[in-house]
């Protein structure tokens, strides 16, 4: 199923206060977020919509959200929620009325018809979850959940980015970036969580990464009502298992970037069953299989590419789908939809998936579009929809603001130091332990950039394929792209950028990481 129109706005009839951080944008039955966008199971059981027709608000903290959600006719009444700003605990309040919302945490309980979407500069939720209980047609598109824990200090949501339980259904989770800072020793538990009756949900187009669990559906062998559920073209980075973990529920998975994971990955168990088509999955361990039980799962596999994929021995509680993956089972699929090459999914999810991309999606084709129809408003700051690197000069221009600042990374071969991208010489290098891997630059205080050129090595100019440059402090991709070199893009005033390698056509040397106004 290609999608259509992803964002559509009216032009603005009026702008008033209704609540601290709460701005009607617009009022018009028509407007809406993602109209006709939705893929996969959320456009079954009489479809998925959110907020279509309903007033559009702007909200800048956790308790404006709450009034909006309590300010409508009914708990039932259209709304497309505009979020902007960092959303936290110190903003975030229960607000009481006719709704039922909860301090702490952005609580979507007892309601129906609700988009959420990050809008202008970004919507970063810091370690405050989004929970969704008891409630139908729901849209999360274009924000970031960072680093929500269950254990220490603050705790939100039991630990998970985004959960859904108790008779939920019809929800999207679309263009998204959900991350955690360790597993569950570390106090975090799971991005993506599905039980007790959550159903016809799709998971299209996120950026889950640095977590111990993915995400799972049913809680325990005994909550068996969840599902079916659709994932596609997601990014799973640096998770150890759970990307995601089926109990008794359908799930239909393709056009994923898996990259590091380290454990398990996609885990059918007591009956779910998995058709998993068009995925590519690298640098990881045992990505398909049943595990951790003998209460054995199914899946149907096509098309897929494993680089560099390790296969543990079957054994009691453990039934790897590989080193040969084959089918088991056969599923029907009730929807149609467009299937990328597996070949090139790892530059497609690298350019739409996440926040901050401008809700591009695939045209099953390869090939990167933005939003088309109507007017469009770019939810986010613009960035490159198709970066142009190009081969640096001897020198770039103005002043190298990356001399004096900081470096580190994810990972460094021997021999080679996250320094030696900063210090003007050339004939130094950084290289991550692997073909793939992640280089910053970092100051002290917020600096301001629109400009990077990554200067490769002596001898491996080239070896980069496919990155995508981060705004660490968010997590907002300000450009990716095939080819490195220089690369422009809107003015961001930030502590910390990150160059995030995804392939490689061998180990990638980078010896300088300029930095420019």
């Amino acid at each position: 199923m290609r999608r259509a129109v992803a964002w559509r706005l009216l032009p603005v009839l009026s702008a008033m206060a209704v609540g601290v951080g709460v701005v009607v944008v617009q009022a018009m039955p028509e407007a809406s977020a993602a109209t006709g966008g939705v893929t996969g199971y959320a456009t079954q059981n009489g479809g998925t919509t959110g907020g279509a027709g309903g007033q559009v608000v702007r909200a800048t903290t956790g308790t404006a959200i709450h009034q909006a959600l309590c300010g409508r006719a009914s708990n039932s009444t259209p709304i497309v929620i505009q979020v902007e700003g960092t959303i936290n605990h110190g903003n975030t309040s229960k607000v009481s009325g006719s709704c039922n919302t909860a301090a702490d945490v952005i609580e979507l309980k007892d309601i129906s018809n609700v988009t959420i979407i990050g809008v202008g500069g970004g919507a970063i939720f810091d370690q405050l979850g989004i929970h969704i209980r008891n409630s139908r047609n729901i849209i999360i598109q274009n924000v970031t959940v960072r680093n929500v824990k269950k254990s220490g200090s603050p705790t939100s949501n039991g630990g998970d980015a985004i959960g859904m339980e108790s008779s939920v259904s019809n929800v999207w989770i679309d263009h998204n970036t959900l991350y955690a800072s360790g597993g569950e020793d570390q106090g975090y538990d799971s991005l993506v969580d599905m039980k007790a009756g959550t159903n016809y949900v799709t998971v299209s187009y996120n950026t889950l990464r640095n977590s111990g669990r993915g995400g799972l559906i049913g809680s325990s062998d005994s909550d068996t009502g969840n599902g079916p559920v659709t994932f596609h073209h997601n990014l799973y980075q640096n998770i150890d298992s759970r990307t995601p973990l089926l109990r008794a529920a359908t799930a239909h998975i393709y056009n994923n970037y898996y990259l590091g994971l380290t454990k398990s990955g996609i885990n059918p168990r007591d009956g779910g069953k998995a058709k998993v088509d068009n995925n590519y999955f690298k640098n990881s361990a045992d990505v398909l299989g049943t595990f951790y039980t003998d209460l054995m799962g199914s899946w149907q596999v096509s098309g897929n590419i494993f680089d560099n994929v390790t296969w543990s021995a079957p054994g009691t509680e453990n039934h790897p789908a590989g080193p040969n993956p084959t089918s088991n089972t056969s599923i029907s699929i009730p929807y149609s939809y467009a299937l990328d090459p597996a070949s090139c999914v790892p530059d497609v999810v690298s350019r739409t998936a996440g926040a901050g991309t401008g809700l591009q999606v695939s045209n099953g084709s390869c090939t990167p579009t933005s939003p088309t129809g109507g007017t469009t408003a770019t939810p986010t700051s613009a960035r490159p929809t198709t970066p142009q690197p190009t081969t640096p000069s001897p020198t770039s221009g103005g002043t190298n603001l990356s001399i004096g600042a900081g470096a580190d990374g994810s990972s460094k071969a021997s021999g080679t130091s996250y320094g030696n991208v900063v210090d003007g010489n050339t004939g130094t290098y950084w290289s991550p332990s692997g073909t793939t891997g992640q280089i910053s630059v970092k100051w002290s205080s917020a600096t301001s950039i629109s400009r990077v050129t990554i200067r490769e090595a002596s001898g491996a100019t080239g070896n980069i394929r496919n990155w995508r440059l981060l705004n660490a402090d968010t997590g907002a991709v300000l450009a990716s792209g095939t080819g490195i070199g220089t690369v422009t893009f809107t003015r961001t005033s930030l502590k910390k950028v990150t160059l995030d390698i995804t392939s490689a056509t061998a180990a990638p040397r980078v010896a300088e990481f300029e930095t420019y106004a």
